[in-house]
């Protein structure tokens, strides 16, 4: 497996070379050779490894093998070095457009790989749904992050425009739908976030009455007096 694997959907593809500036003589060549290729539109798929030369270099041609296998293209460096360079830049990208009116947001999930595409979709398109019905259409987008034995993430950004009048509301409404969504569809409702107090309520849902009483049980036992987190992952 690699070290890092992410794989962008579609939308997210888009976004990310128009972020990079694929204009000009370089993103036109590039274009053309995708072309050539058979390539007009698609997912990247950034992988990396670390370790000794040796063990990298072998590791590296299984991979490419495997991905030219099931239809990949290699493209080389160049998109892996533009994400690590640019990979920290998102929060504050995010802090700037919300100062302009955008509304930004992330949410994430995990499920195993049968179920992968199923809930890519219907998560996708509770957001796109919930974002119509507040007459800000917007763009949702999504990436694997993290690669398991049984399954995998699915970590969602949208964007849109912010409703002046109750941006709280909204986001509350786009939120809501997509726990549903992630709930209903067989994910779990937080991958590496953590539960917190947006996803609590889905919690019961999640690992049900036994699972609750199981969790208040412990904490019962290692906090007594409930000055760990109150409220960050059982209501009351």
């Amino acid at each position: 497996m690699p070290d890092v694997a992410r794989l962008s959907d579609e939308a997210e593809t888009r976004m990310s070379l128009a972020l990079a500036g694929t204009g000009g003589v370089k993103g036109a060549l590039g274009r053309l050779y995708l072309g050539a290729r058979g390539y007009r539109d698609g997912c990247v798929a950034i992988v990396g490894f670390e370790g000794d030369e040796r063990a990298v270099r072998a590791r590296r041609r299984r991979a490419l093998a495997l991905i030219r296998k099931r239809g990949g293209l290699g493209v080389g460096r160049s998109p892996g070095d533009a994400w690590r360079r640019g990979r920290f830049a998102a929060p504050y990208l995010r802090d700037e457009l919300l100062t302009h009116g955008v509304m930004v947001e992330t949410l994430e999930t995990a499920t195993q790989w049968s179920n992968l595409r199923r809930l890519h979709r219907a998560v996708g398109e509770a957001i796109e749904r919930a974002l119509a019905a507040g007459r800000t259409p917007g763009l949702v987008m999504c990436h694997v992050s993290h690669l398991y034995e049984t399954g995998a993430s699915l970590y969602f950004t949208f964007v849109a425009r912010q409703r002046e009048e109750d941006p709280i509301g909204q986001w509350r409404a786009v939120k809501d739908a997509a726990s549903a969504a992630i709930v209903a569809g067989g994910g779990t409702i937080t991958h590496h976030h953590a539960v917190g107090r947006d996803q609590a309520p889905w919690i019961r849902q999640e690992v049900g009455e036994t699972g609750l009483a199981a969790l208040r049980a412990l904490k019962a036992e290692l906090d007594p007096a409930g000055v760990m987190n109150p409220g960050k992952l059982i209501d009351g």
